[in-house]
């Protein structure tokens, strides 16, 4: 039947003729009957045939209609992005004035996903015929995927205005707006900002956010004009606040401007118009004379402003004050401890740090601490505004901790307290992310919709795919989904990574980005069909591009804990992703499997990686039951014999194979002896030791090297091969766990036991306690809770206070000459130190049990009896660990020079030991239980 097809088509085509008399012929009903043929063949399999016979008569007869019909309807059939065919038929009917076929033809193609030049071509039809009601639905399909389009956007606005629709007026308005700022068109976006100013005045932020804007796209001269009229605006709602942020903007785009200084002063002079001092302060700072600089002015007397009687200080040493007087140049304070203080008004300046009444130092010095624990805990959203709110309105989560533990709340009290802040941080409208940093949280003025705070995060957020987590959580949060500006400018990131001249890029970073914003938009245009017209290339092409795609596989992973932690659940309950989960790397896979020849051999070639990084089992059993499904079983055991061979580059692989695997029967066709299994878990083992001591892949190496240990001695397998196994092959295993030199020693000695058990008279190599001392750190009980209590001591108490010195000190300003900001930045990196060193040791840390003592050679926790035989003098020492080392009370470390030429002596044993240029011969003559 699919020949019978195929032979049809090729004897149409054969008989085709392109005359402009031809085309004067064609109707409608001629396609229709070209779609017959079309679904046939689709439901005979044979599209692929069919296209590949139409682009061979199209190479030599470029103008064929019915070649070009199949070829671009099949092409977006495939979700082929070139539609070069049917946008040359399209051409051909429009230049011949065949409105009725042009119009057919765009429908048809937009029967596959919308498309820009169709929607266009269908508009004009529309608007031809005079059909208003269609034109402008099509025009709002259109605007939805263009968002380069502006003029049609205001079309819609002004249509949707006079029709009395506001808010969908406003809408357009506001796309209309933001595309004329990227296209530059500043007549455009000043129409339209002076008739949202009307309609929105309330919305401050967006104003203020889309100057910026302007600001960088057009120019900054043009953004002033906007801001005049924000002003002016503010001004008729007498929000002060707001005309004072207002017009420092302006002078920050110009600080010459007079009027915006004037201004400003005036605004001063409303907003603390009862301050007793304020004509004073304004005078002292020169702020309405034009020869001092306008920001050294304004900075000045928002610093003399602060100072009025009632008004509250810091002082470093005496802590908050109250303002009792201000008497002309001289004020007067009382401190806790100090009353009646009087300083100059210009040491106070520089001395003293002005505090809010509602500021959180205030707080502590005037309300019992009872009183403050009850109102933080009761009113968490009151307790994180006021502490932000103190520290210049930019506070991260570690900030705020320092400000409020142990001082206010308790150690214990965080974690819940904690949890309970971040989801009000993430959720409440009153708070925002700093536009530069995404660990810094800001207080708005006015609530923030959901749409701008998230915008706010993607943009402060620097990492890629944290980026696209935030863009995936405003698709599913905010009502204006994937039809926002917000949005637009998000998307606007992703695609700016689909571009051809990056196919070439030798940067890795770029593949990755590359690869990961094909797959995200993909992903995103199955719930925003919009989206696809900006795939401006294909799968192939960027795979393609790859010298490794397994490099590339590893690094795609969508960063978004919310999710992350729905997968993880999904696995909990047998590796089935939930509803809401999403994963780029399974997208990746399965665009290889649908796109790429060969496709089953690429998945072989990405199975190691696909099993390091995979966080669960979804994506390797996706791997293996594809490939099973396409009848490549003998590919999977070769797969498995490789990975047992080439360890080294396959051990997540070789672990995952044993634990999931080993009871299938593709698994047992591998024909991996258990001996053979067992030497490769060993060498798994040992080699995810050294990487873990170099620092290489540290996490995914313990993860794996964790697993390997599990199976051999957890689980008892080594210790139940050896009961079976003979002599020879047991000396040969046990040598290579002797060599694991960073496992600990008690596994070797559970290992020795049981081979004592068969093996009685069995001759071991001699484990030195020295070798299993390179990573294990032997230590005694008392010592590891003082180590403890040391590091919580640092982290809870010394950091904290640490932070707030390094607050007071920034609220001193310039950081060149500050002496407190500099002692206070040495003597954390010396904090830091100190808690990567403890750390570190407490993970080696091996607590040693007293009942284990062995006093038959010297070890940990025995008193030696030496006889110097150089000095004829007795000499008594402790072994203990660095931790308890104490040279001057005879207490040495085993891992000292002396303590490592004493280690595994007997009595009766002699050994040479140097002290400086004197040798000196001992001989080992009692050997005791330490008391520890």
């Amino acid at each position: 039947m699919s020949s019978d097809i195929l032979n049809n088509v090729q004897k149409m085509l054969n008989e085709e003729k392109f005359t402009r008399a031809a085309l004067s012929n064609y109707s409608t009903a001629q396609f229709k009957e070209l779609d017959e043929i079309l679904d046939a063949a689709g439901k005979e399999h044979c599209l692929d045939e069919l296209k590949t016979l139409c682009d061979e008569h199209l190479s030599h007869s470029k103008n064929s209609i019915i070649a070009e019909y199949f070829s671009g309807l099949v092409s977006l059939s495939r979700q082929i992005i070139d539609d070069v065919e049917l946008v040359n038929l399209v051409n051909i009917f429009v230049d011949n004035h065949k409105g009725n076929i042009v119009k057919y033809l765009s429908e048809r193609m937009l029967d596959y996903g919308e498309s820009k030049f169709a929607l266009r071509t269908l508009g004009d039809c529309y608007k031809s015929e005079g059909k208003e009601a269609e034109l402008y639905d099509v025009w709002k399909r259109l605007v939805k995927i263009d968002y380069e389009e502006a003029d049609i956007a205001k079309n819609l606005a002004d249509h949707a205005e006079k029709e009395g629709n506001f808010d969908e007026s406003v809408d357009y308005y506001r796309k209309a707006l933001n595309r004329y700022i990227n296209k530059q068109l500043f007549t455009n976006v000043r129409e339209i900002w002076q008739k949202l100013l009307e309609y929105l005045p309330e919305e401050i932020d967006y104003f203020l956010h889309l100057q910026k804007r302007v600001a960088k796209n057009i120019s900054p001269e043009k953004a002033e004009l906007l801001l005049w009229d924000l002003y002016h605006l503010c001004r008729k709602k007498n929000d002060i606040e707001t005309a004072i942020l207002v017009l420092k903007q302006i002078l920050d785009y110009d600080e010459k401007d007079k009027t915006a200084r004037k201004g400003i002063t005036e605004c001063f002079r409303i907003k603390y118009a009862k301050h007793s001092q304020l004509e004073e302060y304004i005078k002292v700072s020169n702020l309405a004379q034009d020869w001092r600089n306008v920001h050294e002015a304004i900075l000045d007397f928002e610093k003399h402003i602060a100072f009025d009687k009632g008004n509250f200080v810091f002082h470093k040493t005496w802590g908050v004050g109250r303002i009792s007087n201000v008497t002309g140049d001289e004020i007067a304070i009382d401190f806790a401890k100090k009353r009646a203080h009087e300083m100059s008004l210009k040491m106070a300046v520089n001395a003293l740090q002005t505090l809010a009444k509602d500021h959180i130092w205030t707080l502590k010095a005037r309300k019992t601490k009872e009183e403050l624990h009850a109102k933080v805990k009761e009113n968490i959203a009151w307790a994180l505004k006021t502490v932000i709110r103190s520290f210049s309105n930019r506070c991260s989560i570690k900030q705020i901790k320092a400000e409020l533990v142990p001082s206010v709340l308790a150690a214990g009290e965080w974690t819940t307290w904690n949890t309970k802040a971040k989801a009000i941080l993430e959720h409440d409208p009153m708070f925002g992310n700093d536009p530069y940093d995404i660990d810094v949280y800001m207080v708005r003025e006015r609530p923030i919709s959901m749409d701008e705070k998230l915008y706010n995060e993607f943009k402060a957020e620097r990492k890629f795919f944290k980026r696209v987590a935030i863009l995936r959580k405003f698709i599913k949060q905010t009502e204006a989904g994937g039809d926002s500006d917000f949005f637009t400018e998000m998307l606007d990131y992703l695609t700016g990574f689909l571009k051809a001249s990056n196919l070439d890029t030798t940067n890795h970073d770029n593949k990755v980005q590359l690869m990961a914003s094909y797959l995200i938009i993909k992903n995103l245009s199955k719930e925003l069909p919009e989206l696809a017209p900006n795939l401006t290339l294909n799968f192939n092409e960027i795979y393609e591009s790859f010298e490794k795609a397994s490099a590339v596989y590893a690094e795609i992973k969508y960063d978004d804990k919310e999710e992350a932690d729905k997968e993880d659940a999904g696995s909990k309950e047998g590796g089935k992703k939930t509803k809401d989960s999403y994963d780029l790397q399974r997208d990746f896979l399965k665009q290889i499997k649908e796109l790429i020849p060969g496709w089953q051999d690429e998945y072989i070639k990405l199975f190691a990686k696909v099993v390091a990084v995979s966080k669960n089992k979804s994506n390797i059993e996706f791997v293996l039951h594809s490939l099973e499904e396409a009848g490549e079983s003998a590919k999977i055991v070769s797969l498995i014999r490789n990975c047992f061979e080439n360890y080294k580059e396959a051990r997540a692989a070789v672990v995952w194979f044993y634990n999931n695997y080993r009871d299938k029967s593709l698994y047992k066709e591998a024909g991996l002896s258990e001996e053979k299994e067992i030497i490769t878990l060993i060498h798994v083992m040992d080699i995810t030791f050294r990487e873990i001591d170099n620092h290489r892949n540290t996490s995914e190496n313990k993860k794996i090297n964790k697993q390997a240990q599990t199976i051999l001695f957890e689980k008892l397998v080594l210790v139940d091969y050896i009961k079976n196994a003979d002599r020879d092959n047991v000396e040969r295993i046990y040598t290579l766990v002797e060599d694991v030199q960073d496992l600990d020693p008690s596994i070797k000695q559970k290992l020795q036991r049981s081979i004592k058990e068969k093996y009685a008279d069995f001759k071991f190599a001699g484990i030195s306690e020295k070798r299993s001392a390179s990573r294990t750190l032997f230590v005694t009980a008392a010592k590891y809770t003082e180590k403890q209590k040391q590091l919580a001591d640092i982290m809870e108490v010394q950091v904290p206070q640490n932070s707030k010195e390094i607050a007071f000190a920034l609220s001193l300003g310039d950081l060149r000459e500050n002496a407190e900001y500099k002692a206070a930045k040495e003597k954390q990196e010396m904090l830091n130190s100190q808690v990567v060193k403890l750390k570190s040791e407490i993970e080696r840390a091996s607590i040693f049990d007293p009942a284990t003592i062995d006093t038959g050679h010297v070890s940990f926790a025995t008193t030696v009896t030496l006889d110097n035989k150089t000095t004829a003098r007795q000499e008594i020492y402790t072994i203990l660990g660095p931790w308890e080392s104490d040279p001057d009370n005879k207490i040495i470390s085993y891992l000292s020079p002396l303590g490592e030429a004493m280690i595994n002596k007997r009595v009766g044993d002699k050994f040479d030991f140097s002290i400086g240029a004197e040798k000196n011969l001992f001989e080992v003559k009692e050997i005791s239980a330490a008391d520890i």
